[in-house]
């Protein structure tokens, strides 16, 4: 058998130190033993931040000795044993119980061994190995400051080093490009750049100018993976200060050209050796090089001379004037003028000091022309502007899209031709203004804008028309040659010398025509009859064709139709009957508006019928008990007074004062009685005393058995009222409904008797009046 050999990086073999026969280099053959294998392993390295559910498989300790039975036990021993690394004691398999940083360490040393399970004594010696942990990139490059602070000197050549900066990357170097790093520069263009791979910053435009922009702000990125998308990355900041070097020679004030008029461009000050009032002085302006240019005056707090502008300034017309100044006393003194001068003079030399102005155009507005017909792209015409200044920039031209918002036209940046972007229509819109802007290629923000106003030109596009709907009528009893209508025509177009249209009746009907069509050569002409006489029985309307045609060219043509009615006349020509249909269109109503009109009727007659019927249903009497449950009071009203006390064939009160009674003849209430004489209704006298209440009951269960036996009786309960009291009364009746005389026969003093509480109605009915009537 082969000696046993040490295998790839992801398996190794662990060889025991027991002397074995190996193969040697001089080709000597000898006996070869097989090497007893002691250990193996699967896996040394672990991937770092694991994130699965089970703890991750490390590799497998295994010992020939095993022979599955249980005998044998693994122990793990060494840099986290039994808490990062945990080992079956059956099968050797090692496992990471916790995610592992390769950041914090790196690789773990650990020894292992198999023993005996029942003595605990070693199979094999203990040997060591090395879990190195597999790095990921999870960390992001970080700079070593952040912000740093460095300066360059002004006006150094390109390429010039400012500073170098670094980061450093805290995952493993030595495996893939995860610390890698590469810098790029975010902020700080055009003026500085960096290495990509040292992190040196150096300047990216030569002669930098302090006076012009002395700080700077560069912002770095480093990214690890080699700059490659998914890489992590981190910023720094580093200012930028630009220090002074002497590139400037000492200058007197300018003024500037855009100093507007009335601003102060020069102060002079002259002495003198007095004090108070007569230290006070005049400046003029004795001589000068641009003719009411400047003027003078005297600050009387300061005694200064303020040169003022009076005219604007133009650096490219003149750049530099020359002024003579005279100062002298305000107040001399006469004395001593013959000794001394009193006046001085000054010569004093004003610069213009150019400045950056927008462009100039050479015109004040541009008015262009292009017909409707161009195709796009047809150049309209063209704008100039120029640099006033002396550098002469290159100008850039452009639209200003808030006055072009359909992007109908577009200049050229560079020559400044305006041109079509879309087709034209001048009957929509004949005008159009735009704004074309000029900037400075150096300097956009410095721009001038120009109002461009472009007329669309006519061109021979549409066709004449009649200037309205024509519809006339024609009478029965019409001569030929009779004018009927005289139409006129209109048209889009507006070409130079005006219109002018002509006008014939359409070639296919001209032979069978029944109407001619006559130019009246001023744009009208006059439809005139071609026979004596019309039907409008045979024929109620006729369609006229008439051709119009434009002298422009190309020549536009259309076909209208004039509409003709057939009418009865008088022998003036009034129209006096025409078909039902033009007396419709007379009266400006078609047929289909006569339709809706129609159905609109109908609608609101069945809304009405439904209304109405509706109602009635509702007014319909309902029962007097609608339900077992209903216990309303039901009233029913039969629209009869009644004739009072003196109707006596209303109800027999006579049965109930003599309950005894028997009624001979009884008539049903609900039936047309059968003869005509009435019933004669019994007068019963009142006994002196009343009987006991029995009768009541008596005459109660009487009535009662009377209406059950009645087939003319409600089907349901009714409360009937009996006007009797019973007897046995003290007082006896007071009804007088009872009563066999007349009012004068009755004596009320017995009412005196009865008590205060029957004093009232004594006084009432005891005594009488002065006009002999008794009170009632």
């Amino acid at each position: 058998m082969l000696p046993t050999v040490v295998s790839s990086w992801l398996d190794v073999l662990w060889v025991r130190k027991n002397p074995s026969r190996v193969a040697v280099p001089d080709g000597n053959r000898l006996p070869l033993r097989r090497s007893k294998r002691g250990w193996m392993w699967n896996q040394f390295f672990l991937l770092e931040e694991y994130t699965g559910l089970d703890n991750q498989y490390v590799g497998k300790l295994h010992s020939d000795g095993d022979r599955g039975d249980g005998s044998i036990r693994y122990v793990l021993t060494g840099d986290g044993a039994g808490t990062l690394f945990v080992i079956d004691e059956n099968s050797g398999d090692i496992h990471a119980t916790k995610r592992l940083d390769r950041e914090e360490k790196a690789y773990y040393t650990l020894r292992a061994k198999a023993v005996n399970r029942i003595t605990n004594t070693s199979l094999e010696g203990e040997s060591e190995f090395i879990i190195k942990i597999h790095d990921i990139n999870d960390n992001e490059p970080k700079f070593t400051k952040d912000p740093y602070f460095t300066h360059v000197p002004e006006m150094s050549p390109l390429g010039t080093v400012v500073m170098q900066v670094i980061a450093t990357d805290a995952d493993d170097a030595t495996y893939g490009n995860s610390a890698r790093v590469v810098y790029s520069i975010l902020q700080g263009q055009p003026y500085f750049s960096v290495d990509p791979n040292t992190g040196v910053i150096k300047t990216a435009l030569p002669n930098m100018d302090r006076e012009t922009k002395e700080n700077y702000v560069v912002v770095i990125q480093a990214k690890d993976m080699a700059g490659q998308m998914g890489g992590l990355s981190g910023t720094t900041t580093v200012s930028v200060t630009l220090s002074d070097v002497n590139d400037n020679p000492p200058r007197f004030p300018k003024t500037p050209e855009s100093s507007e008029p009335g601003s102060t461009v020069a102060v002079l000050r002259a002495t003198d050796a007095d004090i108070g009032r007569n230290a006070e002085m005049n400046y003029r302006i004795t001589s000068s090089d641009g003719p009411a240019m400047f003027d003078i005056s005297t600050n009387r707090s300061t005694q200064e001379g303020v040169i003022t502008l009076r005219k604007p300034l133009d650096f490219e017309r003149k750049r530099s004037y020359t002024l003579r100044i005279q100062v002298e006393n305000s107040n001399p003194d006469p004395r001593f003028l013959r000794y001394a001068a009193t006046t001085d003079e000054a010569t004093v030399k004003l610069i213009v000091e150019d400045v950056d102005e927008p462009p100039v155009f050479d015109r004040v507005s541009y008015v262009m022309e292009v017909k409707e017909d161009s195709a796009i792209g047809t150049i309209i015409g063209s704008v100039s502007a120029t640099d006033p200044d002396s550098s002469r920039s290159p100008v850039r031209y452009s639209i200003d899209r808030r006055t072009d918002m359909d992007r109908v036209f577009n200049v050229h940046p560079g020559n400044g031709s305006v041109f079509m972007l879309r087709t034209l229509d001048r009957e929509e819109n004949p005008w159009h203004n735009i704004s074309v802007i000029a900037t400075e290629f150096n300097n956009p923000r410095l721009i001038s804008r120009i109002p461009v106003y472009i007329r669309v030109l006519d061109v021979n596009d549409n066709a004449p028309t009649f200037a309205t709907y024509y519809e006339t009528f024609v009478c029965e009893n019409a001569k030929a040659n009779q004018r009927i209508q005289t139409v006129s025509a209109t048209d889009a177009d507006e070409p130079i010398g005006g219109h002018r249209f002509f006008f014939s009746l359409a070639h296919e009907v001209s032979g069978k025509a029944n109407f001619t069509v006559r130019d009246n050569k001023d744009n009208t002409a006059g439809i005139l009859t071609r026979r004596n006489s019309y039907s409008r029985l045979q024929r109620s309307t006729y369609l006229v064709p008439v051709v119009i045609s434009d002298g422009d060219f190309p020549m536009q043509s259309s076909t209208n139709t004039l509409t003709v009615r057939v009418c009865t006349c008088d022998r003036e020509g009034n129209m006096q009957l025409c078909n039902q249909e033009a007396l419709v269109l007379t009266a400006g109503l078609s047929t289909g508006a006569l339709m809706a009109i129609i159905i609109c009727v109908l609608i609101l007659l069945i809304i009405v019928v439904l209304f109405a019927v509706l109602r009635r249903q509702q007014r319909k009497k309902e029962p007097l008990i609608i339900s077992k449950e209903d216990v309303r009071d039901n009233v029913v009203s039969y629209n009869d007074e009644g004739g009072g006390e003196e109707d006596t064939q209303a109800f027999d009160i006579g049965t109930l004062r003599n309950p005894e009674a028997i009624e001979e003849t009884k008539q049903r209430r609900d039936i047309k009685p059968e003869t005509l004489n009435p019933p004669v209704r019994r007068t019963m006298v009142l006994p002196p005393a009343y009987r006991d209440n029995s009768d009541v009951r008596e005459f109660i269960n009487q009535r009662l058995q009377d209406n059950d036996q009645d087939p003319t009786a409600p089907p349901y309960d009714s409360l009937a009222t009996y006007a009797y009291e019973g007897s046995g009364s003290v007082a006896e009746s007071l009804s007088s409904l009872g009563s066999v005389t007349t009012e004068g026969d009755q004596d009320y003093n017995y009412l005196s008797e009865w008590g205060p509480r029957f004093r009232k109605l004594a006084d009432m009915y005891g005594g009488e009046d002065s006009d002999g009537y008794r009170d009632s």
